[in-house]
This record gives C-alpha cells, sequence and structure tokens, in this order.
C-alpha cells in the first residue's frame, strides 16, 4: 500500500504536500549509500556495499519529498517505526544508459552507485524503485539502516581546502552546487579556480539562471591530480588523475564522464551541496551530465559556457536533449510511453507538458518556420530520433548550440526546479 501512495503523491509534478519537519526526523548531515548496480540489456540488479556518514546536508530542509515523478530511479527513505515517508528523490545512473547501448546486447556489467539523504534520527528503511519500460516504477533494492550501527564508516577518506565561488545565503535555501577538478595538478589549481569562475560567470549569463543567481550557491574543491588532462583511450592516452574521466565513455567519442562515482562523493563531501559538476582540464570538446547524479565537462573550448549550461539542465533537472540523430526510434523512448522529461513528448500524456502553451490551431507536427523561430508547437525530432518524439521549438540550448536562450518550456522547468531546492 506504501508503494501505491507513493505514485499517486508523485502523479503531479510538485504537487502540495505535507513535508516532513526536518529538525523532527533529521540530523544536519548526510547518510550516503553505496551500492553496485550490475546486470545486462533487461536486467538490473542493486547490491549494497556500505554506508557512509558526512559532515554536511546541502539540500532543502522544507522540500523533502520529491513529487517531480523525475528520473529513472527513486530512492525512498521511510521511518521504520511508523512507516512515513521522509524523504524521496529522482535521479538516473550511467548503468541504465549503457543498457541501451549494443555491448549491453551480449555482455552484462557493473557500475558503482551512490544516493545520499539527510541523516536520520531513528532508524529507517532506504529503498530504490526502478522505472520500466512502460513508465511504471518497481522495487529494486530494500535495506533496514540502524542508527547506531557502528558499521556505518565515518571517516574523511578525501579530506581537501574548498573555496566559495559564489556564496548567498544558507545552504538550506539555496541550490549548492559543487565544481570539482580533474586533470588539475597541485601547480594549476590557480587555473582551476579561474575555470570555476568562468562556470559560474556562463551559467548566469542566460535565462532563467540569471534572474535567479542569489539562489545559488557555487563552491570549489581544490583537489589535485597527479597529471594534466584526461584519458582518450583510441588516442593511448591515459592519465593519472582523481576522478579517472575519460573521453569515450559508452565508447562515445564526446562522452566524458567517469565510473569513479564514490570518489566523487567523497570528495563533493568536503562542502554541502545538491548537485555535482566535474570540470576537467582539457580542450578537446566533450562533457556529459546525468540527472542528479553529476555533470561534466571540458574547461576550455569556444562552446564552454553553452555547453556548461546545457549539461547542467541535464543534472539539475534531467531536462531531455531535442536533437535528432540518423534513426527513428531507440530503447530510450518508447513511442507509445510518455517521457518523464519536461522538454519532450510523445503525444501519450501531452496534457502533462506544455499543452499550455500552444497556441489553438497549431498543425502537429508543427513546421518549421523560419519567421516564426519562436513558436512554441509541437516540432518533430528530439531524444536523439528523427520521428514520433517531439520538442517545444524549432531551437532551444538543449537542442544546439546556435541559440543563446532556453525555451519557454524549459524556462518554466528550470525555476520551478530552482524554487523546489531553494524554498
Amino acid at each position: 500500500m506504501k508503494r501505491l501512495i507513493l505514485i499517486i503523491a508523485c502523479a503531479t509534478p510538485f504537487m502540495a504536500i505535507a513535508q516532513p519537519s526536518f529538525d523532527a526526523w533529521f540530523e544536519h548531515k548526510t547518510l550516503r549509500l553505496d551500492f553496485v548496480h550490475a546486470g545486462d540489456r533487461e536486467h538490473e540488479e542493486l547490491f549494497f556495499e556500505e554506508l557512509m556518514e558526512e559532515p554536511f546536508w546541502g539540500g532543502s530542509t522544507v522540500n523533502l519529498v520529491d513529487t517531480s515523478l523525475a528520473g529513472n530511479y527513486y530512492v525512498n527513505l521511510y521511518d521504520l517505526a511508523s512507516g512515513i515517508l521522509l524523504y524521496s528523490r529522482g535521479f538516473c545512473t550511467l548503468f541504465r544508459e549503457w543498457q541501451d547501448t549494443e555491448e549491453a546486447r551480449t555482455g552484462n556489467r557493473a557500475c558503482p552507485g551512490t544516493v545520499v539523504m539527510p541523516f536520520p534520527k531513528e532508524s529507517a528503511r532506504v529503498e530504490i524503485l526502478s522505472r520500466n519500460k512502460r513508465g511504471a516504477f518497481e522495487k529494486k533494492f530494500e535495506r533496514v539502516i540502524r542508527v547506531d550501527d557502528y558499521f556505518i564508516k565515518r571517516e574523511r577518506r578525501q579530506a581537501y581546502p574548498s573555496r566559495d565561488i559564489l556564496l548567498s545565503g544558507d545552504a538550506s535555501r539555496r541550490v549548492d552546487v559543487v565544481l570539482l577538478p580533474d586533470g588539475y595538478t597541485a601547480g594549476e589549481m590557480d587555473k582551476f579556480l579561474d575555470d570555476c569562475r568562468s562556470f559560474t560567470r556562463g551559467l548566469f549569463s542566460f535565462s532563467p539562471y540569471r534572474e535567479h543567481e542569489r539562489l545559488f550557491n557555487v563552491r570549489a574543491v581544490m583537489a589535485p591530480s597527479a597529471e594534466s588532462g584526461t584519458d582518450i583511450p583510441p588516442e593511448g592516452t591515459w592519465k593519472s588523475t582523481i576522478l579517472n574521466s575519460s573521453f569515450y565513455t559508452l565508447n562515445s567519442e564526446r562522452y566524458l564522464m567517469t565510473h569513479d562515482h564514490k570518489m566523487l562523493r567523497d570528495l563533493a563531501s568536503n562542502v554541502p551541496y545538491d548537485f555535482i559538476y566535474v570540470i576537467v582540464n582539457a580542450d578537446k570538446y566533450g562533457g556529459g551530465a546525468i540527472y542528479n547524479h553529476y555533470g561534466m565537462s571540458v574547461s576550455g573550448n569556444i562552446f564552454t559556457a553553452k555547453v556548461y549550461v546545457h549539461e547542467f539542465c541535464h543534472l539539475f533537472l534531467g531536462l531531455g536533449d531535442e536533437y535528432a540523430e540518423d534513426n527513428t526510434y531507440n530503447n530510450m523512448y518508447p513511442l507509445d510511453v510518455e517521457p518523464w522529461e519536461a522538454n519532450l513528448t510523445t503525444l501519450v500524456n501531452f496534457e502533462r507538458k506544455w499543452k499550455d502553451l500552444v497556441e489553438e490551431g497549431t498543425p502537429v507536427p508543427t513546421p518549421l518556420d523560419p519567421a516564426r523561430p519562436g513558436r512554441i508547437g509541437l516540432y518533430e525530432g528530439g531524444g536523439y530520433v528523427r520521428s514520433g518524439v517531439y520538442r517545444p521549438r524549432q531551437d532551444c540550448l538543449m537542442r544546439t548550440l546556435q541559440g543563446d536562450d532556453f525555451c519557454p518550456v524549459c524556462t518554466r522547468a528550470i525555476v520551478k526546479q530552482i524554487h523546489f531546492y531553494a524554498e
């Protein structure tokens, strides 16, 4: 019955619900659960690894239960004695992306994973749900957490100093972004700080982030690498870096990511944070981001600011890519299931999306019209496919880097997410 209640509660994005009292249920620190995510194209399992106590809680102390229904996974924390849902968040994983690769057709793989939550005052039960191909959530993991368990690890594995890049208020009432370095040596920490300032200027040069800069904190962790740069496997370039980033993730040239998610969390835990973004000391174009997991991109490229803001939108609220590749179908967006991303639709449940912004009489699909580039409609092509998936506008920063703004649909979703974390 609890699972049914959760699904009903999540049916309307950011629906008003009675949120638990933070101070009644939680300590002002973080509980981190590490797991191994393994399987093949059709099957997945999550295996417990360890629990960690981290010294800060950077998240909201007001909006504890996430009702957006965004993400391919949900972590839910229940009070063990009463069964009350205390905390939840949606997220995505690199393992789910791997399941859509050719390699997953014939092989299997394991990836590290982590989730974080405020540290409960009393024993609790945590579960992780996975969204199946029909869009419904299924429970894949469950564990009882005893708060007095002496196996909860409390050591600081990667203690490094931090610097404030933008500090506008208390972490519980701000969107807290932590910037991590990869491929910067000890002698390049000043360059990393300059790149962090460039990231911050770039992010807040675009609406609607610009108008909401006062609701963000940005901090940098000063963690040097042994060598400069990052891995480029086909070139035989292998660098010893603290986060082990690499181009050709999932054998896609521009996809710059890391599988070392535990190290990401270890470094991030030096400050209060909501979202982790990694700046890689490289010039080759590339990056990537996964919703509520982490984002990553290079420091030196002519499109750097736009790459930052594009990837940050994947990380921050899970906006989908609006561009189409040379195919008509992929496993990510079944055409008879409505995507959870706010800026994509298959028309299965368009009422939940941007129908209220479409002028009456707008044709479907909406034809490209150079005379009306800002018209909101249903433009075919998005989510990496040419047909069956629709985007809101002809162009947007979630489609190409040619323009300088987000469409009204993306803008509305971004603003809503900012306020969810900053209330």
